[in-house]
């Protein structure tokens, strides 16, 4: 089926005819819908971050119930071309980031690589105790105080990680300063006198969006999140930082490179 487009939807006259098309070809209607507007988001007639019609504007429009829409953008946001902002309405996806893990690992230069455009914004920073499970990350004794950034990550202005890193503050006291003046990682360290730093252990697993980070990554609560727990060092084999980010599941594609 074919469906005339007019500012991305079909034109009310061409309405019924579409949809009795629908009907007697035997194929669901919600997955024609979908396949419609997966095809005016590949022509560009929606680009990415488009915010797409409201689901009673796009049912009127298209001559199917609301039931219908929303069961048509739920199968295009399964398949990551769409993403429902809580509160504001659902938008064309970024394409996915093809994100590699590997022995130097860096979230600017992979985003620059792919020619996109890296952000970072520091959150929230502070000293605190390192728990247990940090410690023994940073090779510190349990109870050491512990540099905490909390960093959301993005890109194309579309955030696609928040991450919780945490750095001995005996070697990296200014890192919240640096970071919120660099936005880099990767700068930061330099400015504290590590001219390099590679990864040594990453986990992977996976956790449901809670609320907070939810809001921070612009996802519906409950949404899949990618979690990577991962420790860095120094050159001379000292763990530096160790980080958990959660990472929005359907906008990065992690790939292990050995």
């Amino acid at each position: 089926m074919t469906i005339q487009m007019t500012r991305g939807l079909v034109k009310p006259a061409k309405r019924a005819a579409a949809m009795r098309t629908a009907e007697s070809a035997g194929v669901a209607l919600w997955r024609r819908v979908a396949d419609q507007l997966e095809r005016a988001i590949a022509d560009g007639r929606y680009p990415i971050d488009t915010r797409l019609p409201g689901e009673i504007d796009m049912a009127q429009r298209l001559g199917v119930n609301r039931h219908t829409v929303r069961r048509a953008l739920a199968a295009l946001a399964a398949r990551g071309f769409v993403r429902a902002e809580r509160g504001s309405g659902t938008y064309v996806e970024t394409a996915r980031l093809r994100y590699p893990i590997r022995s130097r690992t860096r979230f600017s230069e992979i985003v620059d690589a792919a020619g996109r455009e890296p952000g970072g914004r520091l959150l929230r920073s502070g000293i605190e105790e390192a728990e247990p499970e940090i410690a023994r990350r940073l090779a510190l004794a349990p109870r050491t105080a512990v540099i905490r950034l909390d960093i959301l990550r993005s890109v194309d202005r579309v955030p696609v990680s928040a991450a919780t890193t945490w750095l001995p503050a005996d070697r990296a006291a200014d890192a919240g300063r640096i970071y919120r003046q660099t936005r880099s990682l990767t700068r930061t360290l330099a400015r504290i006198g590590i001219a390099d730093f590679r990864r040594h252990s990453t986990w992977i697993s996976a956790a449901i969006a809670e609320a907070a980070d939810a809001a921070r990554l612009r996802l519906a609560p409950g949404r899949p999140l990618i979690v990577v727990d991962s420790t860095d060092v120094t050159a001379d084999g000292q763990p530096i930082l160790t980080t958990r980010a959660r990472l929005a599941a359907d906008r990065i594609e992690l790939v292990i490179e050995t």
